[in-house]
């Protein structure tokens, strides 16, 4: 693999030098921080991020106070108690999309949080303890235990509540592929995943960057020159676990 220096110096000279890249760099939580976020803010982020896949991002934030009062601030006692009449009623409530397959992921993500909580303590404690160097794995928990999570869900859903992570999008693949990691374009196989998830340990431990950094500065090398104020005013709007 190339050295992660040349993919910076690249990414810097196209986002206008190192100041105008570093305004992109936003700093990962802490693991304290994670540990802090309730319950239901995590469940609100992961049902943000189910509905998002399909739709466009803007429509879902449009419409994020309605879900936000239509699923109780997504309350696990709330949720979990609820009928199943209660539930079937959602396909009509205007208030969210209306997408029975996406709805019933909020009731199966609550039991994961729910099952998750009583065995940790709290889904925070659990998610921070995670080691960013086994996203792969923690990625594939999270497929396996909750609801329409794999693919970029869950990628997303660990960017949007800031833990310190990678997401495969178009330009990262690229840019790994360009600088000598083995893998398929589509990377999707555990094979692949494993290749992608050592080859960001390797340069976390060379640059002494998080991976979330290291991640952006590979988007940021390659594919269409996004302006940076454009980049810069679009992140954190997917956020509620704040």
């Amino acid at each position: 693999m190339n050295k992660f220096k040349r993919i910076k110096e690249s990414a810097e000279k196209r986002k206008g030098g190192p100041a105008e890249l570093a305004r992109l760099l936003t700093i990962p939580a802490t693991e304290s921080e994670l540990r802090e976020v309730s319950d239901d803010r995590y469940l609100a982020q992961l049902t943000r991020c189910v509905f998002n896949a399909g739709f466009h991002w803007r429509v879902i934030t449009a419409k994020w106070s309605g879900f936000e009062e239509a699923f109780h601030g997504f309350d696990l006692g709330a949720l979990l108690t609820k009928s199943p009449d209660e539930w079937e009623s959602y396909v009509e409530d205007a208030r969210i999309i209306r997408n029975w397959q996406k709805i019933e992921t909020v009731f199966k993500n609550a039991l994961m949080v729910d099952e998750v909580a009583a065995e940790h303590g709290s889904f925070g404690e659990f998610f921070a303890d995670w080691p960013v160097t086994d996203q792969v794995g923690l990625m594939k928990y999270l497929h396996k235990n909750g609801a329409r999570l794999g693919g970029k869900t869950a990628q997303w859903f660990l960017r949007f509540t800031g833990k310190d992570s990678f997401i495969l999008t178009g330009d990262v693949i690229s840019a790994l592929i360009a600088n000598g990691v083995d893998t398929n374009e589509k990377a999707t196989s555990q094979r692949d995943l494993k290749n992608i998830q050592n080859a960001f340990n390797h340069w976390q431990q060379e640059t002494g960057l998080p991976i979330t950094h290291l991640s952006k500065i590979l988007s940021y090398s390659v594919g269409d020159n996004v302006p940076v104020d454009v980049l810069e005013g679009y992140q954190g709007s997917q956020t509620v676990t704040s």
